[in-house]
């Protein structure tokens, strides 16, 4: 679990043995490649830390076509916050991508511990801002910004997904076509 360690003390500032006390909350698998953690209509039960692998979250439309919201590389976390919290049928699936090893923090976890660290509740704050600014910045990217100025982001935010994954869902990620990702990309390298 030094994965998950490392991560709450760098962003939280807490001891490293506070997995070790939160050990209650949280559940650690291994996921073969292609495994649904959730499923649209379930009740999401985790907030997932990815300790090596890929796991992805997508939404279906009406057609079957899917639509990816969020990658998660190693030491990201990842849930359907909305189902979590609020006990609502989630509205996306999450799989894996590669074969994963995963921590799945119940949804006291991080209530837990901030009782346990207390100064940790105002990095635990922040780190719910700062996922609801990536969130916010995601949506206005997709209602504002061109195909190309997208995909940089994206190379920004998640620099080795491009090897990990194929290019139909970046492109469903970017909400493009894969013809159009290619067009991008071609165009960047005559640049």
């Amino acid at each position: 679990m030094t994965h998950l360690q490392h991560y709450l003390s760098e962003n939280l500032e807490v001891p490293k043995e506070s997995v070790t006390l939160c050990q209650e909350s949280l559940k650690h698998i291994q996921v073969a490649k292609g495994t649904q953690l959730l499923q649209a209509g379930e009740i999401c039960q985790y907030t997932y830390f990815v300790e090596k692998g890929l796991l992805r979250m997508f939404a279906l439309d009406r057609n079957g076509k899917e639509h990816v919201i969020q990658f998660a590389p190693e030491n990201w976390l990842i849930s359907d916050r909305s189902s979590l919290y609020f006990n609502e049928k989630s509205k996306f699936y999450i799989d894996a991508v590669e074969d994963t090893e995963v921590l799945m923090l119940n949804s006291g976890f991080f209530t837990e511990l901030s009782k346990l660290f207390p100064e940790s509740a105002d990095k635990i704050d922040l780190l719910l801002q700062k996922h609801i600014r990536n969130l916010q910045n995601r949506i206005s990217s997709l209602l504002s910004e061109t195909a190309e100025e997208r995909y940089l982001n994206f190379l920004k935010m998640y620099p080795d997904i491009m090897q990990r994954v194929p290019l139909w869902m970046v492109a469903s990620y970017l909400g493009i076509t894969p013809e159009s990702l290619s067009r991008v990309r071609k165009n960047l390298v005559k640049k």
